[in-house]
């Protein structure tokens, strides 16, 4: 199988990547090593890929539109895993144009490339910052979310909505994942 896997310099997209790598498949790793998090910890990350024949990596940013056809059209993949994304939601008070531009603009990318490419399965991270105001807990996967709190939360549900209505209009199967942090 031939996998795209965007963020794979993060920690989630780099284990991922190793673990395709390691079944034989095919992996194409995208990821732009934004100094959000430590860039030696991502590029050391993505040394034990290097080592794998069936690894290539593209060092570029989602939301640049033809770097990403180019990656597409590099890996040709049967699978798309969208992890990238400018994460943080305190960044996000002092930065919110970093997330329009990566979490909106980018994911929009990765799924329009998908349906040109008619991967067969498009899987999306989310966040759980995505249920914002919601008085219900403990959070359930039906549970509506149309109050984000933050401008974070509301690029990730804003992804969502578009790959969502996407998937509908298109037919491209497509996963949605909402992450929980470890803190909770």
């Amino acid at each position: 199988m031939k996998v795209l896997v965007t963020g794979a310099a993060g920690f989630i997209g780099n284990e991922l990547s190793l673990r395709l790598v390691k079944e034989g498949h095919e992996v194409t790793g995208v990821d732009c090593f934004s100094a959000y998090y430590d860039v030696s910890l991502k590029r050391d990350r993505v040394k034990r890929l290097d080592a794998y024949d069936n690894f290539r990596m593209h060092e570029v940013k989602v939301e640049d539109e033809a770097a990403m056809t180019e990656a597409f059209r590099d890996s040709m993949p049967d699978v798309v895993v969208h992890l990238a994304a400018q994460a943080g939601v305190r960044y996000s008070l002092e930065h919110p144009r970093e997330y329009i531009s990566s979490n909106i603009v980018g994911s929009f990318n990765v799924i329009e490339l998908a349906r040109q490419h008619e991967t067969k399965h498009l899987v999306l991270a989310s966040t759980s910052s995505a249920y914002g105001a919601n008085q219900k807990f403990p959070f359930e996967e039906t549970d509506p979310a149309p109050h984000p709190l933050t401008i974070y939360a509301a690029s990730k549900l804003s992804s969502e909505l578009i790959a969502h209505s996407h998937s509908h209009l298109y037919g491209t199967p497509t996963t949605l994942l909402r992450f929980f942090s470890v803190y909770g």
